[in-house]
């Protein structure tokens, strides 16, 4: 499909977009690095070397009015021409991208997940949410108070570093694991909320003191693992205390009571089976988000069918990710209320109009005889949802990795992410991304009769995907390794590691938590306490 048939969209009309009540999608394609340093308001983030595998989820009706942009619009048109071949029928480009939106002085923001970042910066104020500084829990902790240190986080973000004795339970599983934590710990205990930043404690700390937990019995820690270290104590590394208890019976219903509550109180329709195929059913003409906020496990085991995985604490953490189509339903479920409802109650408090809790959950749909589906929710694990790769995979050669370590190329292409890269690649092999592909193979790769293998880390989709790109540019002996880097590791083979060759600093990557340096946490912790206040900040993920 030629570049010239792909709509533009200028700034006035998508100025109409943001300011309207119908749904539509603004998708910025770029890399995260140069999303954070300046972006339109309401752009949600998914690079080009990532919209194969995202769109399904992100933009599931495809009627969608869709409105792409890059700095200046060429990636863009290419990302256009991805989601129209795949059969999106409403998609178009804004004209002069990012940059000519900064020149005809329209809004931008900086920051990643600024949405729910400035929401925490709110309800921080709007509620007197209390906090603790670093230096008073580390004095508590030293004369031996009480206290039970939360951390909010996924539970890798907890393994990598935290709090020391702190114990992971995600921002989601707080409210159904609260009343068995403060039991086993005693009335008189201390409850400390923390994330690596703000969002997550100011967010932890406020349910819990929306279900009654008294002055000074909770309190969110001012600025999270950042803060701590900053403040010039040691994190803990590699903490196992991850388990999470099945709840007792009076923990689920004490859950389920406050659930139910703050869903009265916030306008959350609790939709019974029937609503839910109803809404369901309009998945055919409309968007409608469907989404378990349950932990991994229990999302793996069985889940609705059509539902993507994003547990509760993440899916108010990157609420711009979840609903990328602005005004569209978002159904929320769990296995009962307590954490679709909660989770429903903030998108509310955000603004949301259109949102709902599944009332029973899975256990209603399997009361009333109907299935659930099993499976992990990761792209790469539905490879029948990722556009182009069966067209890529049958229409590009394919290697093992007994035949590209017998006769290796001329060049190896590494195509995934400069951190995949840098984690271990085949020796000799060059980074570079598939976002930009078309831009940079032929400093790469000297001529169309090179023989060429394209590499990644995901089984080999990124790299079937790179590989066809490649072959309508017209090289013409272009081959992937099937399986990716785990193929190639399972033999024992030679790997390489480092960013070998890079010279640039990869866009693809933002510092966040431990990676940032001191300077850039003091930078980050500004820009997130003012967003209370609109203010903007170069920062980095959070």
């Amino acid at each position: 499909m030629a570049l010239n048939v792909i709509r533009e969209c200028d700034g006035e009309q998508l100025s109409a977009l943001l300011d309207g009540d119908r749904p539509f999608a603004l998708v910025d394609v770029r890399e995260p690095a140069e999303y954070n340093a300046a972006h339109i308001p309401g752009a949600s983030l998914i690079p080009r070397r990532r919209l194969e595998f995202e769109a399904r989820r992100a933009l599931p009706y495809m009627g969608v009015e869709i409105v792409l942009c890059d700095e200046s619009g060429r990636n863009a048109f290419r990302a256009a021409e991805t989601l129209t071949r795949a059969g999106y029928s409403s998609v178009s480009v804004l004209k002069g991208g990012v940059n000519r939106w900064a020149a005809d002085r329209r809004p931008t923001e900086w920051g990643v997940n600024v949405p729910s970042k400035a929401f925490g910066e709110r309800i921080e104020v709007e509620h007197d949410v209390p906090t603790i500084s670093a230096d008073e829990l580390h004095d508590r902790m030293e004369r031996g108070d009480n206290l039970v240190i939360l951390d909010t986080r996924t539970p890798e973000e907890f393994r990598r570093l935290c709090i020391p004795g702190g114990r992971s339970v995600p921002g989601g599983e707080l409210a159904l694991r609260i009343t068995d934590i403060r039991a086993s710990a005693g009335e008189d205990a201390t409850v400390v909320v923390n994330c690596a930043g703000r969002t997550r404690s100011i967010i932890g700390a406020r349910l819990l003191q929306r279900m009654g937990m008294g002055a000074g019995r909770v309190y969110g820690l001012e600025n999270g693992t950042a803060g701590w270290g900053l403040a010039g104590y040691e994190l803990e590394a590699k903490a196992d205390r991850t388990d999470l208890p099945e709840p007792s019976p009076d923990g689920a219903s004490a859950a389920e009571r406050f659930a139910r509550r703050i869903a009265e109180e916030d306008g959350v329709e609790l939709v019974d089976v029937a609503g839910l195929r109803d809404l369901m059913a309009r998945r055919e003409t409309e968007t409608v988000y469907l989404v378990d906020v349950r932990m991994r496990a229990e999302y793996e085991a069985g889940h609705i069918p059509g539902c993507s995985w994003i547990p509760g604490g993440q899916a108010v953490q990157t609420a711009d990710a979840v609903a990328v189509v602005h005004n569209a339903p978002i159904v929320f479920v769990c296995d009962g209320v307590s954490r679709s409802a909660i989770a429903a109650s903030w998108y509310r408090q955000m603004g949301h109009k259109h949102v709902y809790a599944a009332d029973g959950g899975t256990g209603a749909w399997t009361r009333a005889r109907l299935e659930l589906e099993s499976g992990g929710p990761a792209p790469d694990e539905r490879l029948e949802e990722v556009i182009g790769f069966e067209a890529a995979r049958a229409g590009v050669r394919a290697v093992g990795p007994d035949e590209l370590a017998s006769d290796p190329p001329e060049v190896a292409l590494f195509v995934g992410a400069s951190a995949e890269f840098a984690n271990g690649h085949v020796p000799g092999a060059r980074w570079v991304s598939r976002g930009v592909l078309e831009d940079e193979a032929g400093a790469a790769i000297p001529g169309f009769e090179t023989p060429v293998v394209a590499i990644c880390d995901d089984a080999g989709v990124s790299a079937a995907l790179a590989a066809a790109t490649l072959s309508g540019m017209g090289y013409r002996d272009v081959a992937w390794l099937d399986g990716g880097m785990q193929a190639w590791r399972a033999g024992g083979r030679p790997v390489e590691t480092g960013l070998t060759g890079v010279m640039a600093s990869p866009l693809d990557v933002l510092p966040s938590g431990s990676d940032r340096s001191y300077g850039d946490m003091i930078n980050y912790l500004r820009w997130e306490t003012a967003l209370a206040g609109d203010a903007g900040h170069p920062s980095a993920e959070g």
